[in-house]
């Protein structure tokens, strides 16, 4: 037992390894030649963003950053379609990636990011399109 108390070792049981290499709070199962290679250097650089689905999530963000300028400046309703186009986007992507590489655009099961993404996005577009002009 080390003697401060602020210091814990980690138990034997658990592997020291790191929460990005872990995909769905599991261990990626080994295969192939990959399994008889040695664990990933931990003092390689690491690439930002670290999976496709995060340059995908980068991507959302501008349009829906655009969208957002429009809303304020031009027409509200291009910007409000515009956003609702990334989510629909967003969605696509989410479906056609494995979860390891969906990165940010993988918060629940693919099924309900994708449900929820389209539905958001579907409800953006019918709302720009189905409220009247207000006078003055």
């Amino acid at each position: 037992m080390p003697d401060d108390p602020a210091q814990l070792e980690p138990p034997e049981d658990v592997p020291a390894v790191s929460a990005e290499r872990l995909v769905d709070g599991r261990l990626p199962e080994p295969s192939g030649e990959a399994a008889d290679e040695a664990p990933e250097d931990d003092e390689a650089p690491r690439r930002y963003p670290s999976t496709i689905g995060g340059a995908f999530y980068l991507v959302m963000l501008g349009v829906a950053g655009l969208g957002l300028i429009l809303v304020v400046l031009d027409d509200w309703r291009t910007g409000v379609r515009l956003m609702g186009a990334s989510l629909v986007f967003g969605a696509v992507v989410r479906l056609v990636l494995p979860s390891r590489d969906a990165g940010m655009l993988s918060v629940r099961s693919k099924a309900l990011d994708a449900v929820l993404l389209i539905g958001v996005g579907v409800a953006m577009f019918v709302l720009a399109g189905s409220i009247p002009d207000q006078p003055g």
